[in-house]
Order: structure tokens, then sequence, then C-alpha cells
């Protein structure tokens, strides 16, 4: 009889408790509590004007915070020059940043984005992007996806996209489909931890993604929305915050980009659901013209 060496691994999983508080299971329980408050319907219709009203109250709010943030903005840059942070080290993080940031978005507004379209409608297109590139460009002018909305309306129209489809679809993508808003705020979550030298382990990681993306869909359709969001993400993650304010300084441009996305990314939606649906569309068109017909005869 031989002796073996056996080794034994032994793994022991511990909860360790943070000081942040459950931001993801504040957002779904959000996310629960408002769709229960849909189907109530009209018994629920009080609550529904509350915070229909405390939403309007909080924009307020944060527009007024907007128009001194200039000031904000420069005293925390100069805290954290003062403090620990050098300014070529602040200026090579902001540009890796921006570098990944925009990388990113393009990647998902010029190889995502179209292929998704392709394979699904068998279309080419970048004769989408060419009936859209008007509103993509007053998206990029005017940061703000609700404010581009009648524009995108008029050029899926004339791109052939049915009306009802694009009432529909537009203006729930303008308000809940903000996938340049989430891109960002998972790098820019990564990029805060980096430079306070936090190592995110995968369930971090993790936390960060489904985070980000439910925080996108509840940011408002206004400029520089997405950093107002990213504090949740933050939060959910137990890394300081304070460092929000430097990105502020580079955001006007990143928020240009990922808003011109999420506009295309509303269009390439609508168009794909007007393909879904083109055969209900025909038939709804011809009853109501055989209906018409009737009624004249």
């Amino acid at each position: 009889m031989t002796d073996q060496n056996e080794t034994i691994t032994k793994l022991r999983r511990e909860q360790i408790k943070t000081a942040s508080p459950n931001t993801l299971g504040l957002i779904v329980f959000s996310l629960f509590f408002g769709g229960v408050i849909s189907f109530l319907g009209v018994e629920a219709v009080i609550v529904k004007d509350f915070f229909e009203a405390l939403n309007k109250i909080f924009m307020k709010i944060i527009m007024m915070f907007l128009w001194i943030s200039p000031i904000g903005i420069c005293s925390l840059i100069a805290g954290n020059l003062l403090s620990n942070i050098s300014l070529s080290g602040m200026m090579s993080t902001l540009g890796l940043y921006m570098l990944t940031t925009i990388l990113g978005l393009t990647i998902h507004s010029c190889i995502i984005l179209p292929l998704i379209y392709f394979v699904i409608t068998r279309k080419n297109p970048f004769k989408l992007f060419k009936a859209t590139f008007k509103a993509i460009l007053i998206a990029f002018g005017t940061a703000s996806s609700a404010g581009t909305l009648p524009v995108s309306m008029k050029c899926l129209e004339n791109f052939g996209v049915h009306k009802q489809i694009i009432n529909l679809v537009l203006p729930l993508g303008a308000t809940m489909n903000m996938d340049g808003t989430a891109l960002l705020e998972g790098v820019a979550s990564i990029t805060i931890a980096q430079m306070y030298a936090t190592n995110l382990s995968l369930a971090q990681i993790i936390i960060v993604s489904l985070t980000a993306t439910f925080a996108s869909i509840g940011a408002a359709a206004i400029p520089s929305a997405g950093l107002v969001t990213l504090l949740m993400v933050l939060t959910s993650i137990g890394v300081p915050t304070e460092a929000v304010g430097i990105l502020w300084t580079i955001d006007w441009i990143l928020d240009r980009i990922r808003t011109s996305v999420n506009v295309f990314g509303d269009c390439v939606g609508s168009s794909i659901v007007h393909h879904l649906n083109a055969d209900q569309l025909s038939n709804c068109k011809s009853a109501k013209s055989e209906s018409v017909t009737g009624n004249s005869s």
C-alpha cells in the first residue's frame, strides 16, 4: 500500500457589509413599484401624479445647479490638484477616458446597431443612417434626445416608417433607450475606481453593468443627465463620488456624442419595429381603405 498525497481545497464564502446603500435593489424595487402603479391605472393616479410632480421638482433643482456647476467643478479640480492627484496624471486619465468612451460609442453606432438592423431587416443600414443624419446632427448640437424628437419623427416619416410606429417607439426611446449613457457610465465607473486605486472584483463589475443599464433607463432626456445617474452607479460599488466633477469638465463633448448614438439607436429600433409589423400595417391599411370605399358607395 502506497501513501498518496492529497490536496484538499476548501472554499469559504463571506458576506461583507459595505457602507454604500443597495442601489441596485432600489432600482429594481422602483421598476416593480412603477409597474404596479401602471397596472392599477385610475386607482393609483394620485401616486402617479405625486411622483410626476416630484420628478419635475428635482429636474428644476438640477437645472438650477447646472448654472453654478462651473464654480463647483473648478473647486473640485483645484482640491484634487492640491491633494494627491497631479495635473499630468489627471490629464492622462481624462484623455484615456475620452478615448475609451468615444471608441466604445463608435463601435456601438457604426458596427453593433447597423449589424442588428441588417440581420433583422436584411436592408442596407447606411440608407437609414443617411435618412436620419439630420436628426443625428441636431442631437449632437442640442445634446438632448427630447429636443431632437420632432426632427427624428420627420426623418423616419420621410424614410417610410409608419406614423403609428413612430409615435409609439420614438417617445419611448427618447426616455428609455439610453445605450450611449449606459456605456459611458460603465467606463466612467471603472475610470473613477482606478483614479482612487480601487480594484474592482468580477462581482462589482457585474453590478456596475447592471446598475448602469437600469439607471440609464431612468435618465432624463436632458444634457449631462448621465452624470447624475452615475452617482447611483458609483454608490452601488462603494467608490467615492467626488471625481464626478472632474469628468464634468469634458462631458460637454461626450454628452453630445452619446446623445447622437441614442437618437440613432431610437431610429434603428423604430425601423425594426416597422419591419416586423409590416404585414399587420398593410392589412390595417387595406381594411381601412375598403371601409372608406364602402362608406362612399
